[in-house]
């Protein structure tokens, strides 16, 4: 390919290294794929290998043209749509790099995209006070779970990144290990999953309506030093998000700055910085004496 060019919308190829310039306008095919993957630039010694987010970005596409011909389907990390077409990003080479498609606004008049895992996880995650209070009642009956179920229940994993993993797991290396060396999750996810594995109710705080009376016991400053986002005061107890469970034993101070008992459970770490962030804009100003400019706290 010699040239790409938006405005007038062609492009220029040759089908040889020798043959003639062919221009061809974007009206004239239906898709095109850069065959040469983008990669991520050369890794530092010693730095995490870096990989497509894939739970979180990879879904499906669909895209529809009202003549006869097939869709045009297949699997995107994002994509970019202008006036010109719709660009779109395959992950390959177990998401280590992104091969490239453009596909013209002529080949398709509508199109569809389905669910990220991480969005399918989220769907499933605990949404509102009556539910968060009967999975903390049977939080020590829950049976521990397979790491590779929570790990897919965080949304952190793909269905086929974890059986591609499961099928290349050495015998003496725990899984867990393995996909953080592999830049698939962080340790922090780890962390998380293990928690989760071990019967933490996990809380989808976008959709959680946060209890101002929980808000109040708890002031912003920290909240977010502990990174604990208060949910619920329910009978003498305040019910905080924590994004890992080594801070369950930090919050024990929290008890007597906030004259309750302290019950931790899970939230995304993405999730409570953002909560941290709304509310302090929001209920903490209504409830506290004096705003705090928030800060993210790195404990």
């Amino acid at each position: 390919m010699l040239g790409f060019d938006p405005q007038t919308r062609t492009v220029t190829f040759r089908t040889t290294l020798d043959g003639p310039k062919v221009e061809l306008s974007f009206a004239r095919f239906c898709r095109l794929t850069l065959t040469t993957p983008l990669r991520p630039a050369p890794r530092m010694v010693g730095a995490p290998i870096e990989r497509i987010p894939a739970a979180a970005q990879e879904r499906d596409y669909t895209l529809h043209s009202d003549d006869i011909t097939p869709p045009l389907i297949g699997r995107t990390a994002g994509y970019v749509e202008t006036n010109d077409g719709i660009y779109l990003y395959t992950p390959v080479n177990e998401e280590a790099a992104l091969q490239r498609v453009f596909v013209p606004r002529t080949a398709y008049t509508r199109r569809e995209f389905g669910p990220s895992a991480e969005e399918v996880a989220t769907s499933r995650w605990i949404a509102s006070p009556n539910d968060l209070l009967k999975a903390l009642e049977h939080q020590q009956k829950k049976p521990i779970l397979p790491l590779g179920y929570s790990l897919q229940e965080l949304g952190l994993l793909t269905h086929d990144q974890l059986y591609r993993a499961l099928g290349g797991q050495p015998a003496n290396v725990p899984l867990g290990e393995m996909l953080v060396a592999a830049g698939i999750i962080t340790k922090a996810d780890l962390r998380t999953a293990l928690a989760h594995k071990m019967g933490y109710p996990l809380v989808d705080l976008a959709r959680f309506p946060i209890d101002p009376d929980a808000i109040a016991k708890l002031p912003h400053r920290l909240a977010v030093m502990y990174r604990a986002m208060p949910l619920l005061l329910r009978d003498g107890k305040l019910i905080v998000a924590v994004d890992k469970p080594s801070r369950a034993v930090k919050l024990q101070e929290l008890q007597a700055l906030a004259g309750l008992a302290v019950v931790p459970v899970l939230a995304p770490r993405g999730q409570i910085i953002l909560a941290l962030e709304r509310l302090s804009k929001d209920v903490w100003t209504h409830v506290m004496p004096q705003r705090i400019a928030f800060f993210e706290s790195t404990v």
